[in-house]
């Protein structure tokens, strides 16, 4: 053979091997299979970010899998809130974890959804520089502050904040950035804060560049923050899929609220095999303290909704009053009452 050709074929070769490794890697052959099966024996696609609100999402993907019935759907992760609603819109994904007021805002502009579930409550945190000068929240007046969108609860305690302070938004500049992004930009000085979910508090915190100016339930005792929604044609149509995705959900908030023992488990294996973060980080935001977050009293209420709804209104991201009905399905968390926590212990191999 010529050594042109030589050169030609071991290109050809090194090319082929590279990209079998590549499909065999990083391609998700399991979503790819799930998606050409009729629609009633598909594996419900979830959508989820690297948050303690998402944190049951892959902590019900891994323990399920040791169970006798498997896993119960497809996790894929995504790092922006607006990449899950396109994704939700478009069907690529039928349920999503997502701040509750972009679900109450994409209902009301007739996208088919609903709400079934709660991811958490308590968790996020306005952040500041570690040896800046912001000491109170008056001190942010002037200052810009990263949010995750301007529909999430982040920037509704903020609005609260400033509020029970003598402020308003006019007083900050308030900016929409991923939550992964926003511990670099306050680290770099590209913000002066952040209003975010865990771990990103806990990220700047041991990172030595962070402190946390106030957690949100100092001005909103049962903060919650994201929410589980279902699209409207999986409701109607698979019911039982749905139920057994919230019992699950359920299940692993009940198995994390156990101790500090199953949430260190957790916060190891999400943070390797899920979130791809450094366990600490995530070990410190569930266990320091262990109500930092919380994972049970789940169920969607009323009251909490109407105020979330209320203060929409208030800040300008919705223009009618819709009500709680419009856009949350409370049955599955109703059926899901009576569930119990998963029984597994790290390292047994085994589920129940």
């Amino acid at each position: 053979m010529r050594p042109g050709r030589k050169i030609l074929a071991g290109v050809v070769l090194w090319t082929g091997v590279v990209t079998a490794a590549h499909l065999t890697l990083n391609f998700d052959w399991s979503a790819a299979f799930n998606d050409r099966l009729p629609f009633a024996r598909r594996k419900l696609n979830v959508a989820y970010i690297p948050v303690t609100c998402h944190l049951a999402c892959p902590v019900t993907d891994f323990i399920s899998r040791f169970s006798l019935d498997g896993a119960v759907f497809i996790p894929r992760m995504f790092q922006g809130f607006p990449e899950i609603k396109e994704a939700l819109i478009s069907d690529r994904m039928q349920v999503g974890f997502m701040v509750a007021p972009m679900a109450i805002a994409l209902k009301s502009q007739g996208v088919p959804i609903k709400i079934v579930y709660l991811g958490h409550r308590y968790g996020s945190a306005v952040v500041v520089a570690k040896d800046g000068p912001i000491r109170s929240v008056r001190d942010l007046a002037g200052k810009t502050i990263a949010i995750p969108s301007r529909f999430s609860d982040e920037r509704l305690i903020l609005f609260k904040a400033l509020k029970q302070n003598g402020m308003s938004a006019s007083d900050v500049k308030m900016i929409e950035m991923a939550p992964p992004d926003v511990a670099g930009a306050l680290a770099a000085g590209a913000v002066d804060a952040f209003s975010m979910g865990e771990p990103y508090p806990s990220q700047a915190e041991l990172g030595g560049f962070g402190r946390v100016l106030f957690h949100a339930r100092q001005y909103w005792p049962d903060y919650m923050s994201c929410v589980v929604v279902v699209r409207q044609d999986v409701i109607d149509r698979r019911p039982q899929a749905v139920q057994v995705l919230v019992d699950g959900i359920a299940r692993s908030g009940l198995w994390l609220d156990e101790g500090r023992a199953h949430r260190e488990d957790a916060a190891d294996f999400v943070a390797r095999y899920y979130y791809r973060q450094r366990p600490e980080i995530l070990r410190h935001a569930l266990t320091e303290p262990l109500d930092r977050v919380i994972y049970t009293r789940l169920t969607p209420r009323k009251p909490d909704f109407d105020m979330v709804r209320d203060l929409m209104m208030e800040t300008g991201v919705l223009d009618r009053r819709i009500a709680f009905e419009e856009y949350v399905d409370p049955r599955f968390a109703e059926g899901a009452s009576s569930q119990t926590a998963w029984k597994y212990e790290p390292g047994s191999g085994k589920a129940e």
